[in-house]
């Protein structure tokens, strides 16, 4: 199984490695920092021996597999450099636990309240909810908080609850911990301004987009 050195360190943008598997334009590795599209996080961006990455896709046996273009070259064997794109990987990073401290002081402020949806992109993160009313009656509540515990720069630490299963989790003292099995910041005073926006999508269902003020 690749060994998923993003968990290791989330904040690794280049590693040498090797290639353990070839089948056309699909390859795997021995070890990767380029995380593949799980849990509404969505996949790196970046380079594998040179050759750019078209996907990257999480199999059941929790292996990542790597789509290159079809002129690629690469052998069981090589030796290669992975290079991700740093920019992109971070506000992933910092969108996704924006995401998760909002969730999570949802929950507290409103034990009924269920999630139904969530993606982390580039741009914003957003999470959809089963809810009948207009959910940004909570935001001035919700968003106090979570600035709060942002502007604490409180230390987020992330650990496998099972490691033959790769199950994982983070965990904040005194807030909360979470199972995820995400790219996580080291302290949560790196998510910085943000802003909540709500849309909604539906009858009886409600979106919260999260945008970080710096962008």
């Amino acid at each position: 199984m690749t060994h998923k050195m993003f968990w290791d360190d989330p904040y690794l943008t280049q590693l040498d490695t090797t290639i353990t598997s070839v089948s056309r334009q699909t390859v795997q590795v021995a070890q990767t920092i380029f995380y593949a599209f799980s849990g509404g996080q969505e996949s790196d961006t970046g380079t594998l021996g040179g050759y750019p990455v078209i996907q990257a896709h999480k199999t059941e046996q929790n292996d990542i597999l790597y789509r290159l273009s079809e002129n690629h070259t690469l052998q069981v064997g090589d030796s290669v450099t992975m290079t991700i794109d740093w920019q992109r990987r971070y506000r992933l990073m910092r969108l996704h636990f924006a995401a998760e401290i909002i969730l999570e002081l949802m929950y507290q402020h409103q034990p009924g309240i269920q999630k139904i949806g969530a993606h982390i992109a580039e741009d914003k993160s957003r999470i959809d909810f089963e809810w009948g009313a207009n959910i940004s009656l909570f935001f001035p509540t919700v968003y106090e908080k979570a600035q709060t515990l942002i502007r604490a720069n409180q230390p987020i630490r992330s650990e496998f609850t099972d490691k033959t299963t790769e199950r994982r989790c983070w965990d904040i003292a005194g807030f909360a911990r979470v199972a995820c099995g995400g790219t996580h910041l080291k302290t949560t005073g790196e998510v910085g301004t943000i802003n909540l926006k709500r849309k909604n999508i539906g009858k009886g269902k409600e979106r919260i987009e999260i945008y970080l003020v710096d962008a």
